[in-house]
């Protein structure tokens, strides 16, 4: 995956979310008789501009593209003929403000229930929640999960695939709830198990928390042999082909795929001795695992992936698909869903419970838009529904700058029943800047932090 398809796949997704975001005030804003000055995409100087409509409104595109905004007729920024005057932003009633600036969130979320929902009907393919060995000593392993269980409900929540597990899960053990697992063991026997959360720490859930708890993902014993070849990869290079079977490594007998997987990652940039068979030929290969960062730690990898049966793959596989109707009632939640725990999890992050790590710039942003596009485009559509979510929940925070900060404001006005004061705004807009600004920059260093680190 080249820097250029991550930069066009984040550019797509960023352009998508601001024109959704700011046309959600624009119609609004009309609707309510306000007259549009202009609609930007991004600030600054603009690179692109034209007029159209009655009203002459400018449509741009400007030089900075983190985020946009509409310019509205209002007095406290400039003249405004009398004839104008009852269009004018200032004018308007206090509902009536507050339905424009909520337009702009609103609209995000609802992009959110849209993306969903098409996805819901055309179906979402995911992985079985298949358990594989549990972590010795692990809560999992005292919780007595056994190899080849399949997770049907937690606490009583029916689940189809391992993204709908973890998921649970993590809204859960958040709050170290005791979670009630219902599986159906390799024999089809329903069998109950009960999870304890209480031992997760606010670290653990910047990896991979259900690690820490002890829980695998199914793994298939598959043989070692290579199914797929990255052509830059350290494999390719070396002269490794497709449906090669891996004999022995450094003179040691290989049998299953993992077991070749650990030795490699174990020795990164270290020289190995491949035993291939290929064919009925059997060959030495030479080749020096390439370095990669996970979590702080060199680990080796040289680019191949496992062949994986048909058969293997179709009972590993599960989809997720409901009709018209069904579909928008789960969109809905989902969208709902992932608002709250958005929420809670900042309100988490402000009292410590939760570490600000999990705080991602526009940098780790662009690398999760190019993943989920190389992935194919349902990821991308529900990475692009995740963070118009993400969009919509920060926007209606009641900081000063934002939308929540001015429905602040506007409430103060129905509680006191007069506008916020100019001095108090003034104030507000200082604090709401610095506030920003100090997010924006720990956003940063958490992106730096994770390209030097790998975590």
């Amino acid at each position: 995956m080249n820097l250029l398809h991550t930069l066009l796949a984040f550019a797509l997704a960023l352009g998508v979310l601001i024109i959704v975001h700011e046309f959600g005030h624009y119609w609004v804003a009309r609707r309510c008789g306000v007259k549009v000055l202009r609609f930007s995409v991004g600030f600054g100087k603009p690179l692109w501009l034209r007029r159209f409509g009655a009203d002459g409104t400018e449509w741009a595109i400007a030089a900075f593209p983190l985020g946009g905004y509409v310019k509205m007729l209002d007095e406290r920024e400039g003249e405004v003929a009398e004839h104008e005057l009852g269009r004018a932003f200032n004018r308007q009633t206090v509902w009536r403000r507050i339905l424009i600036v909520a337009a702009g969130p609103v609209a995000n979320l609802l992009l959110a229930i849209l993306l969903y929902w098409f996805l819901f009907m055309v179906g979402m393919p995911g992985v079985k929640p298949l358990l594989g060995d549990p972590v010795k000593g692990s809560p999992a392993a005292v919780a007595g999960f056994e190899y080849g269980e399949l997770v049907t409900s937690l606490d009583g929540e029916p689940v189809t695939v391992w993204a709908d597990v973890r998921w649970a899960l993590l809204k859960k053990a958040m709050e170290h709830q005791t979670v009630r697992f219902e599986t159906l063991s390799a024999k089809n026997d329903i069998r109950q198990h009960v999870l304890e959360t209480a031992s997760l720490s606010s670290d653990d859930f910047d990896g991979d928390f259900l690690e820490k708890l002890g829980l695998t993902h199914y793994r298939p014993i598959l043989p070692p042999v290579i199914g797929k070849l990255l052509p830059d990869g350290a494999g390719a290079k070396a002269g490794l082909q497709e449906m090669d079977e891996i004999l022995a490594l450094d003179g040691k007998n290989i049998s299953r795929w993992e077991d070749l997987v650990t030795a490699i990652r174990a020795n990164p940039q270290r020289e190995l001795r491949f035993s291939v068979k290929r064919g009925s030929a059997r060959i030495e290969i030479s080749l020096k695992p390439d370095e990669a960062m996970e979590q702080g730690k060199a680990v080796g990898k040289i680019g191949a992936g496992p062949f994986v049966d048909e058969a293997i793959g179709e009972r590993l596989m599960a989809e997720v698909r409901y009709g018209p109707v069904r579909a928008m009632q789960e969109a809905a939640w989902k969208t709902w869903d992932m608002s709250w725990f958005s929420l809670k999890t900042m309100g988490k992050m402000i009292i410590g419970e939760v570490s600000p790590k999990n705080i991602s710039g526009p940098i780790t942003i662009a690398d999760y838009a190019g993943q989920s596009a190389h992935i194919g485009w349902v990821a991308y559509l529900m990475f692009l529904a995740l963070v118009s979510i993400s969009l919509g929940v920060l926007n209606l925070l009641p900081v000063p700058l934002l939308d929540g900060g001015h429905l602040m404001y506007y409430m103060a006005e129905i509680v006191k029943g007069s506008p916020v004061s100019d001095r108090v705004m003034e104030i507000g807009q200082q604090i709401g800047m610095t506030l920003l600004l100090a997010l924006m920059m720990f956003a940063f260093y958490n992106d730096i932090n994770r390209l030097l680190t790998g975590s």
